[in-house]
């Protein structure tokens, strides 16, 4: 249930009003916008009276929200969730450039790599410590010593780090990396999910491979029901019955679920096709149908990556990538780069 509030609401009303809703076992989630005040509730409304609230001086008007996710809900939240990581904005219209190898591999790579994609415009440097993967003989990642070399990596450029979590017992070994990544096999590990909602970071949520958007919505829901608000949703591309490329990237998503939420909306190319020549189209793509950001893999040696070489771009291709992707997001979303 959502609650619009007149304009400069009564403040003594108003919280008499969240003071009753508290004692009814109801969590009040308070939204200033620019022209409205609204209060989503969240917890059994079923016994509150619409009649009643309705009748109140300080409010417009009282709907009930039938979607499951409350909190990502865009009727709670009307305008656009921003998260700010040290000065770099994700959301609200900005354009976010990810990039980075998918594994780490030394730290000369990753520095190297870190320096060059900052060079052609990147604001955030990718890269996988722990690697979940499909084989168990396949390169696991080098674990702590990868986030070492991702933080000295940030320490040489200033980007901010964004690395995968498998698990809520790695989590004090990612105190000093700025956003979590949760992979598409983790989408729906809930236990997780719920330690995530209790941090104060941003994280970044991986939709599943066969995952519906409302599926990927409650797993969202559920970091934000713990308390933590900084949740991105990044389309990495889901599996269909097409065997030709790695995934299919679902360009349709980003409308649709820039309409259900406020979170920001990111994609990437790279998982959803599998091969570089083709990251650089479905970039351009995403960001054409309105997605804040992009995650990109970039590789300094794709053909001896230990992880995903065929689908990283070298830092060159990186480089003749990025003015594509600004140009047509300064003409569909205004020219807002970080």
């Amino acid at each position: 249930m959502i609650i619009i509030l007149k304009n400069n609401p009564d403040k003594d009303q108003l919280e008499n009003l969240e003071y009753w809703l508290s004692g009814m076992g109801i969590k009040v989630h308070p939204t200033v916008g620019t022209g409205k005040t609204i209060l989503g509730l969240v917890g059994d409304t079923s016994r509150l009276d619409i009649d009643l609230i309705s009748a109140l001086d300080i409010v417009e008007d009282v709907k009930r929200v039938q979607e499951p996710f409350k909190n990502a809900n865009r009727k709670f939240h009307p305008e656009d969730t921003v998260i700010d990581i040290g000065g770099v904005r994700i959301g609200g219209g900005t354009l976010t450039i990810i990039a980075g190898p998918c594994s780490v591999e030394s730290e000369e790579q990753v520095v190297g790599i870190a320096k060059s994609v900052k060079e052609s415009g990147a604001t955030i440097l990718r890269g996988g410590a722990f690697k979940p993967r499909s084989s168990p003989y396949s390169f696991q990642g080098l674990g702590i010593e990868g986030i070492r070399i991702l933080l000295a990596a940030k320490e040489a450029t200033g980007l901010p780090v964004v690395s995968e979590i498998m698990d809520a017992s790695q989590l004090p070994l990612f105190a000093d990396i700025d956003i979590l990544q949760v992979g598409a096999r983790n989408m729906q590990n809930f236990s997780l999910l719920k330690a995530l909602g209790k941090q104060d970071k941003p994280v970044l949520l991986k939709r599943g491979l066969s995952s519906t958007y409302e599926e990927w919505l409650m797993s969202a829901e559920y970091v934000l029901a713990g308390g933590n608000d900084k949740v991105i949703l990044c389309e990495r591309g889901i599996r269909t019955f097409e065997t030709y490329t790695r995934n299919t990237l679902d360009v349709s998503c980003v409308p649709v679920l820039r309409q259900m939420t406020h979170l920001p909306v990111i994609i990437d190319p790279s998982h959803a096709c599998g091969r570089y020549q083709w990251v650089p189209a479905l970039a351009n793509a995403g960001i054409a149908a309105g997605a804040d950001g992009v995650l990109i893999e970039v590789h300094n040696d794709p053909q001896h990556a230990k992880c995903d070489g065929p689908q990283s771009l070298t830092p060159d291709r990186f480089a003749q990538a990025v003015p594509e992707l600004k140009a047509i997001h300064d003409i569909v979303r205004g020219g807002k780069h970080n």
